[in-house]
């Protein structure tokens, strides 16, 4: 709780001094300003929630990111029909403080604080805590629970500061974004909704196989654009009490042309660790070598104007992408962790030695379509697949009463989405949308069902 008062006080006593040097936060007319900045520092955020059914569900969980188990995939608890209201369905609720305030010479100060929450219970989101609060729960009685960067920190989001100039590029430093996340809500055509899209509701195809990898801790990041083309690279000392316990790099590369759009990600990163619950109060930790290659791209057309010549005409966008991720066992010894404080501050009290004794290999490809009216109206339909391959090493025997297939065998999860979304202006939209997932095979292994389809309507709010 104290967190949440850390955060509470600190953007409510930036309001105060913007409120003091007279910043305009709106009036009758105009309630919502297009931003709240004062002396080159935005207070920014959004506010999701709605209610939804899932036809095989968990409870909700404050704790969770997500909230509820709004599609199968890392959900082997799902096992009975939901009916709740709902968090974060298509984007989490977040707040936070951007900077971007001139220096001199072309050179700007930049930077982003951020944490996400749980609209509904207004705790701060805490993947780890939801792992802890089930453990010793029968599966059929646990409420919704999944490993997580974001595991109750003052800022579970980024977390840095640079420069930036336009001739020499950005060089930030601190808890910042993957390149594959900074990218993946650019070819998503669900824009990375928990609700509606795998590669949100799953942040380990964005920290290249593991959710606590998708924002890296101790890390530099520099990005260039020249033209139409932009390269990145980031490095990660990881270290104890973070999602990386070895080092990290990656590299982006992409560019425009017209209505075309691509970027190509490579992601390395040593001693990643996924944690399940080892206690009432310590985690389990999986520690692994990932390794993950990217290629994704999307075409936007923008028809005609309206009816007159400078109205704004709708606009088709077009998404696709392929991933490829692979596991194998860390080059340090997993024993030497226990004991280690993992992300968050949780201890480890037990790890998993050398799960692979092959690669575990995963491919996930997805595709879809966007069509914006310049009225408000938005509709999006998405398609997201995931191949595992067959794979040798460490396993444990799925539990009686759930689906006995081995965890290392081949399987295939497949998501399908639909959703329509209406803006009244950029800071308040509704949006009702639908979603069915199935597993099979070794991706199925240990769960209770193997299908889901989930039904969510809700409103956000930004500003």
């Amino acid at each position: 709780m104290s967190k949440v008062l850390v955060c509470a006080f600190a953007l409510a006593g930036f309001a105060a001094s913007a409120q003091a040097a007279d910043l305009s936060i709106g009036s009758v007319k105009d309630p919502l300003p297009d931003t709240l900045t004062w002396n080159g520092v935005t207070l920014y955020g959004t506010i999701d929630a709605g209610y939804g059914y899932q036809t095989h569900g968990a409870p909700l969980n404050g704790s969770a990111p997500q909230g509820v188990s709004y599609n199968l995939y890392g959900s082997k608890f799902d096992n009975k029909a939901i009916s709740s209201l709902d968090p974060n369905a298509i984007e989490r609720s977040a707040v936070g403080l951007k900077i971007d305030e001139s220096i001199g010479g072309g050179w700007v100060a930049i930077g982003k604080l951020e944490t996400s929450f749980d609209p509904l219970s207004g705790e701060l989101s805490n993947g780890p805590a939801s792992l802890l609060q089930n453990y010793g729960v029968p599966l059929k009685q646990q409420t919704f629970n999944t490993d997580s960067g974001r595991a109750g920190q003052a800022f579970n989001g980024p977390a840095y500061a640079g420069v930036s100039n336009a001739s020499y590029g950005t060089l930030t430093v601190g808890r910042q974004q993957s390149l594959q996340l900074d990218v993946a809500g650019e070819y998503d055509p669900q824009g990375l909704s928990y609700a509606f899209g795998l590669l949100g509701w799953s942040s380990g195809f964005v920290g290249a196989g593991d959710t606590e990898a998708a924002r890296w801790d101790n890390s530099v990041k520099y990005a260039y654009q020249y033209g139409p083309v932009h390269v990145a690279a980031q490095y990660s000392d990881g270290g104890a009490d973070t999602g990386i316990f070895g080092s990290a790099y990656g590299f982006d590369a992409g560019g425009t042309y017209k209505g075309f759009s691509l970027d190509a990600v490579y992601q390395k990163e040593n001693s990643v660790v996924s944690a399940s619950a080892a206690s009432a109060t310590t985690l389990k930790a999986t520690i692994s070598d990932n390794a993950s290659w990217s290629v994704q791209g999307k075409y936007t057309y923008e028809f005609g104007g309206g009816f007159k010549d400078d109205a704004p005409g709708a606009k088709l966008t077009f998404y696709g992408g392929y991933e490829n991720i692979s596991f194998a066992n860390p080059s340090s010894n997993p024993s030497s962790y226990i004991g280690s404080a993992a992300i968050g501050g949780y201890l480890i009290s037990a790890v998993t030695s050398n799960p692979y004794t092959t690669d575990k290999v995963l491919q996930l490809t997805w595709t879809g379509a966007k069509y914006e009216l310049p009225s408000g109206w938005s509709f999006t339909g998405a398609y997201y697949h995931v191949d595992q391959g067959a794979y040798s090493g460490t396993v444990t025997a799925p539990a009686a009463g759930t689906i006995q297939n081995k965890a290392n065998t081949a399987g295939t999860y497949n998501d399908a989405s639909f959703v329509v979304d209406y803006a009244f202006n950029k800071h308040f939209d509704i949006y009702a949308g639908l979603n069915y997932s199935t597993l099979d095979g070794g991706l199925a292994s240990g769960y209770l069902n193997d299908s889901q389809t989930s039904v969510v309507t809700g409103a956000r709010l930004k500003f």
